[in-house]
């Protein structure tokens, strides 16, 4: 029978990625005492600081990660109510349907979904762990089992760690899959690319229509088998997603500008204002966007001393807006597991066997939402688009 006695030696915890979900375990687990070490391939945390659009934290998920980490004034004091607003149209640039919430000012936040930056949400919860607890220029070069549930680490930078509980919290693309599952990103069919307006260029009167056209949060237009969406971040900066079906291996020219004629020959008989968002985007800013998911029902057989959250786990397109929330939820209920288990001392074995009802408890919960990501890929890109995507959100809002 195990003790904390026997068992008082604190496992050596690694995460290997600092997105949402593992900056959530890394956060869980501090609150609580328990030691762990997170491995990020950026230089430092202002690396890419410009990237990443809006997330809408929903109560259950997303916003329970800080609540249950006492940070939920935070959140209110950084995200915003008024950007929940949600448009729909078609290529004529003309709303078919909008949502908002008309609670807005109001304080509970169970039925909100406020929206923060994906570059706020990074700071504050940096802010809250110990500066050493976050390895910058980590890329995790290779993952190798040293039995008993121990994992050899090497990096990039030529760092070697050996690590009793690993977890895989570094994306689509994640090296650490493949210890527990043969499952690759899979193509939806659909690539584009990432523009942007500057805070200043955005706030212009001249500009004044693309603002309208936006609106207070976002805006998603369909048509044709093309999808263009924008977003309003905190900063002032109008983020744009312009996706068409095409090959994995499409790419833009190098040069802005011809990047921009591209862009303009595939939406060339949309709306004036989005044309000119497209001519005005900020040049040194224009990103390739494919969209990837892993298989529907995507699961693995439980390994010692290894695991997997966020979209290492369960990547799905944006078009369920439930990525960022899930990664969320994997990360703050992983670290509860974990931290009550090295907290009572319990065995490895009974510690990974509480790892395993927790994955199991997982595959379950995100099954259904990554089912809903991929149909909605498929009927916002379908001919019956934007009037399909409507009533979706329609029934949708119905059942709530």
């Amino acid at each position: 029978m195990s003790t904390a006695s026997q068992y008082q030696t604190q496992p050596r915890i690694a995460i290997i990625g600092g997105g949402p979900s593992g900056l959530v375990l890394l956060l869980t687990l501090h609150k609580r005492g328990i030691p762990a070490t997170l491995y990020e391939r950026e230089v430092d945390s202002k690396s890419r600081a410009h990237l990443g659009g809006m997330l809408d934290l929903e109560w259950n998920s997303g916003q329970r990660a800080l609540r249950e980490n006492g940070m939920e004034d935070t959140f209110r004091k950084y995200s915003r109510r008024d950007a929940e607003e949600f448009r729909v149209g078609g290529k004529d640039g003309v709303s078919l349907y909008s949502r908002d919430n008309p609670e807005a000012d109001s304080h509970d936040l169970r039925c909100a979904r406020p929206e923060i930056d994906r570059r706020v949400l990074r700071e504050i919860m940096l802010d809250a762990v110990p500066q050493d607890a976050v390895k910058w220029d980590h890329t995790l070069a290779s993952i190798r089992s040293l039995g008993g549930g121990q994992h050899e680490l090497t990096f990039a930078n030529g760092a070697v760690v050996v690590a009793d509980i690993v977890i895989g919290a570094d994306g689509g693309k994640s090296r650490v899959r493949p210890i527990l599952s043969p499952a690759v990103p899979l193509y939806h069919g659909f690539t584009g690319a990432e523009i942007s307006l500057a805070p200043e260029v955005a706030a212009l009167p001249e500009n004044r229509d693309i603002s309208d056209g936006v609106g207070k949060g976002s805006c998603m237009l369909a048509e044709d088998g093309k999808v263009f969406t924008l977003q309003r971040n905190g900063s002032g900066r109008i983020r744009a997603y312009l996706w068409h079906r095409n090959t994995p291996d499409w790419t833009l020219p190098h040069d802005p500008k011809e990047a921009k004629k591209v862009l303009l020959d595939i939406f060339a008989d949309w709306a004036p204002w989005t044309r000119r968002f497209i001519e005005i985007a900020d040049e040194n800013a224009i990103y390739i966007r494919p969209l990837f998911h892993l298989v529907v029902g995507h699961r693995w057989e439980h390994k010692p001393g290894v695991t997997l959250i966020g979209d290492a786990a369960h990547l799905i397109s944006p078009f369920a807006g439930a990525g960022a929330n899930l990664a969320m939820r994997d990360g703050v209920e992983l670290g509860l597991v974990l931290a009550d288990a090295v907290s009572k001392g319990l065995a490895p074995q009974e510690r990974e066997a509480a790892v395993a009802v927790w994955e199991g408890e997982m595959f379950a919960k995100v099954e259904g939402f990554t089912a809903v990501a991929y149909n909605n890929v498929e009927l916002c890109f379908s001919s019956a688009a934007p009037q399909a995507a409507v009533k979706a959100l329609q029934d949708a809002m119905a059942q709530t």
